[in-house]
């Protein structure tokens, strides 16, 4: 009960952090399960990649790409099914794939920040109206007002910075981890991504040269 007394002295302004404080969490919530599904086995997820194209199951790869699930196994499954028109349609399919997946897994992290920002400026502008307030006091009392008169307007007022801190140093600090998850995930995603290209070009050279050694037979 104390806390919430403590809340509403604070002004109108501690409702504007509390909004954006529920923004924040609903935002970390959302990051925090689409980022834990994203993660994927990178090693095994090749060598099994590896296996199936040099065997040339496109079809199979594709199939396992549908069991992962992940952006990783998403772009890989749709420049797979442009394998037929060579490498570098391939190529083309999934560096936009890359983008799209890149595109979902920051989606809200901008808001995020914003939070992170904006909630201890609004704390602070919370203090400054309260000072304000304050000195007005004093001016009314025409300069007689006692340490008791401005108290506790001055200590209602620090409430709001110290509210707005509490939301934006926790949104910050989550902003960071998420932003180092998701450039952990496209660093992966490029890796992969050059790899299965790699084996693609060579996997078609190799079945041009055999057509090529027929063909002369």
């Amino acid at each position: 009960m104390y806390l919430i007394e403590i809340f509403l002295k604070g002004g109108f302004l501690m409702w504007a952090i509390l909004f954006s404080s529920i923004i924040g969490l609903g935002v970390v919530i959302d990051r925090y399960i689409v980022l834990r599904n994203a993660k994927i086995n990178v090693p095994a997820f090749m060598v099994r990649i590896r296996g199936l194209i040099k065997k040339r199951d496109i079809s199979g790869a594709v199939s396992y790409c549908m069991e992962e699930k992940s952006p990783v196994a998403n772009i890989i499954r749709k420049g797979l099914r442009k394998y037929k028109l060579g490498h570098e349609r391939v190529k083309e399919a999934i560096e936009n794939a890359g983008r799209q997946e890149i595109s979902k897994l920051e989606k809200g992290l901008s808001i995020l920040a914003s939070v992170a920002g904006i909630a201890p400026l609004l704390g602070f502008l919370g203090t400054v109206t309260g000072m304000i307030q304050a000195f007005m006091t004093i001016e009314d009392l025409q300069g007689a007002a006692n340490p008791s008169d401005l108290a506790g307007g001055i200590w209602e007022a620090l409430v709001t910075t110290a509210f707005g801190l509490i939301v934006g140093i926790p949104a910050l600090a989550f902003y960071n981890y998420f932003l180092s998850a998701v450039k952990k995930l496209v660093g992966d995603m490029e890796a992969v991504a050059n790899d299965v290209v790699d084996i693609i070009q060579d996997t078609t050279s190799v079945a041009e040269s055999e057509e090529e050694i027929e063909i002369d037979i």
